[in-house]
């Protein structure tokens, strides 16, 4: 969800600004797996998180705006106000945009800044998982309803007890259990969490190269998806010799962006690292970790940093992720997908976008 101004320039260096897509065009592109193109021209979005539901697939990302917020390490830039909906039958096939289901001002509790969402599906409502900062500016997670995956959806009156920080990420296991993985360092505040309570003067990071990085956070849900059943824990990620990722391997170490899947038996926890623009993931017997590194899902993209979902669809594995191919600025961004090529043991081969 980031952005840093020497990468910026970097970027901008390397390839330029492209013109501003028109907001009347329609959402037909299409996707070709060896050459990923935007799945939707006519707005920007980011942050995709793709589920299939009912045999189609539904993508609920960011919708990133220009509003002439200047831009700084903290994300003040990203100043979303609204999620859109999309949804296609096949991979290739042509996307739908279904409008916005959810604005900032139907949120009673929200100040500003809508930033990646999550959705599941269970009991016969669809769940709209999405942090935003409240009239404190502290980030919270928020959950609305609809009977419909496309919403409109419907927000709950408060955020969501015990929660804090942002991209929320919910997985429902084989037993019916569900629980949401979620936080960032820097301008995703779960810094500011680290003994417990909010503290607002932590910026970025801890800045302790030599003690265990941050983790993500995971919390089981309650059976009606409206609350955290427990309080969040950590999930922790460590070495093939079981010792924690620390601070300084920013290469390995958590930043944002979690996602959960299962494949076989083991969980697949993956992740951004944030400030070094790795996809990056880890496995574990347990929805609760630790989870062991195994590597690098996608190199950096264009643009500051990439938040991504997996999903299987028709017996194949999907990336579904963002870069800046449409405009060149970090805070506008597009979204696209990629086939995944899984290896017989279950690992990823890497791909470089």
């Amino acid at each position: 969800m980031f952005t840093s101004k020497k990468f910026m320039l970097a970027v901008v260096a390397l390839i330029g600004f492209a013109a501003k897509p028109s907001l009347a065009q329609s959402s037909t592109t299409k996707s070709d797996p060896d050459k990923p193109k935007p799945l939707v021209s006519h707005i920007y979005t980011a942050d995709p998180s793709a589920h299939v539901f009912n045999g189609k697939i539904y993508i609920y990302p960011s919708h990133d705006i220009d509003a002439g917020v200047p831009e700084d390490d903290q994300g003040a830039h990203f100043a979303m106000r609204d999620y859109h909906i999309l949804s296609m039958d096949n991979v290739n096939g042509k996307i739908t945009d279904h409008g916005v289901a959810l604005d900032l001002n139907d949120i009673p509790w929200a100040g500003r800044q809508l930033w990646a969402p999550d959705a599941a599906y269970k009991n016969g409502t669809y769940y709209l998982y999405f942090p935003v900062k409240d009239k404190q500016d502290v980030f919270r997670m928020g959950v609305a309803t609809s009977k419909s995956p496309t919403g409109p959806f419907k927000a709950e009156p408060k955020p969501i007890d015990g929660s804090y920080s942002i991209d929320p990420a919910v997985f429902t296991d084989t037993d019916g259990k569900s629980y949401m993985y979620f936080g960032g360092i820097w301008g995703g505040q779960l810094q500011r969490w680290a003994t417990g309570t909010y503290n607002a003067s932590l910026k970025t990071d801890l800045e302790k190269p030599d003690e265990p990085a941050l983790s993500a956070k995971i919390a089981r849900l309650s059976n009606d998806m409206l609350r955290f059943d427990e309080a969040p824990k950590d999930v922790k990620i460590v070495d093939k010799d079981g010792k924690p990722l620390l601070g300084k391997d920013h290469d390995r170490r958590f930043f944002e962006g979690a996602w959960m899947h299962k494949y076989k038996g083991t969980y697949y926890f993956s992740y951004s690292t944030g400030d070094t623009h790795f996809l990056a993931y880890a496995t574990s017997q347990s929805p609760y970790g630790p989870f062991t590194y195994q590597g690098v899902i996608m190199n950096p993209v264009k643009g500051w940093t990439t938040h991504h979902s997996i999903i299987e669809f028709k017996g194949k594995w999907y990336i579904f992720y963002h870069d800046v191919e449409l405009s060149g600025k970090t805070h506008l961004r597009n979204i696209k997908v990629m086939e995944l090529t899984r290896r017989p043991d279950g690992s990823f081969e890497t791909i470089t976008p």
